[in-house]
């Protein structure tokens, strides 16, 4: 089958190879004196000497997407936010586990190829990967007419991160009494969209919000937060960090849980933050019971970091948006605490 025949089909290899082109001084940008590969291997090569100079290292991976956040993109045309959402996801998956991240792979599809749209993916994510000295190491791009539909992008990707044993974080050490405390997040970072948008369809999302500030275009798309340096810095102080729990889909309800011990629960104090407008214009317009906002969306809280009592003050001084939610309890599940 001739290319023309095969571009007939759907596939565009001249599309391909332009959206590289247009990405590869981004990607190469993120690369580390590790990386030995270039743009375009088959394999990416990373140098794994850096783990020698630590004593027991344990690689830590993880895989995610972006889920329908892809939508809001395809409807403000705008692709530049999504691929930084995507990294940072990853990034806060490995961290509450202690983990640096050495590298990320990326998968970006769709019907159709469009360079300028793919390149504009993938720059983000190289962004978002030099701004935590994460290299881009390789990817895949895919066109697969028949199989997405028109008009959409899949986005998701894998990254590889390390931790030195001694240093693993894994919840065992929390302990009744110990301090919840959060960090802000900036948005729905990427949960809850298939929700919003529903919630969310019939109104103008270009036009500035009187709520909200910005336009809700704006607000939808604003990116993941990531929270490496946050911790890093906490680390730096000598700040105990006993738990970490990345706010994601089932919000704190069932993030939180996932790394205590078994028997201890939490109690969260709902008016030890402000939610921001966009979640109570969500739950306003779409008429939803508190307790499913709570499992949809992080409510305005991105990550969670359990701390003996005595580091709470230093621990917030360190960094001042630090807020206090709640305590370790001696009970299974969380409790939230209503004025």
């Amino acid at each position: 089958m001739t290319q023309s025949q095969y571009a007939q089909s759907g596939v565009n290899i001249d599309a391909g190879q332009k959206a590289v082109d247009l990405m590869k001084a981004a990607v190469r940008a993120t690369y580390t004196p590790a990386v030995l590969s270039e743009t375009g291997s088959f394999g990416g090569l990373f140098h794994a000497a850096a783990l020698k100079n630590l004593s027991d290292p344990i690689l830590v991976a993880s895989t995610d997407g972006v889920g329908t956040k892809t939508k809001v993109a395809a409807r403000l045309k705008r692709w530049d936010t999504v691929g930084q959402d995507l990294v940072n996801h990853c990034i806060n998956d490995i961290l509450v586990q202690g983990a640096r991240p050495l590298f990320f792979m990326d998968y970006v599809a769709s019907d159709t190829l469009i360079p300028e749209q793919i390149a504009a993916i993938v720059q983000g994510m190289a962004k978002a990967c030099q701004a935590a000295g994460c290299a881009l190491l390789g990817g895949e791009t895919a066109e697969m007419p028949g199989v997405y539909v028109a008009g959409e992008v899949d986005i998701a990707g894998t990254i590889v991160g390390v931790v030195d044993r001694p240093q693993l974080i894994d919840g065992k050490t929390i302990e009744t009494g110990d301090a919840i405390l959060a960090l802000p997040s900036t948005g729905l970072h990427t949960n809850g969209y298939s929700l919003a948008r529903r919630v969310l369809a019939d109104l103008d999302w270009e036009a500035l919000h009187p709520e909200l500030g910005v336009n809700l275009g704006e607000a939808l798309l604003a990116v993941h937060r990531p929270y490496l340096r946050d911790a890093e810095a906490l680390w730096a102080a000598g700040i105990t960090l006993r738990g970490m729990a990345h706010i994601t889909g089932g919000g704190i309800v069932d993030n939180l849980p996932r790394i205590l011990p078994e028997g201890m629960g939490a109690q969260i104090d709902s008016n030890a933050w402000d939610v921001p407008p966009l979640f109570t214009l969500i739950q306003r317009l779409g008429q939803i019971e508190m307790a499913e906002m709570r499992r949809v969306f992080n409510m305005g809280l991105g990550m969670l970091f359990v701390i003996p009592t005595a580091d709470v003050e230093r621990a917030r001084t360190v960094l001042p948006d630090l807020r206090q939610i709640g305590i370790i309890l001696n009970a299974e599940g969380v409790i939230f605490m209503e004025s």
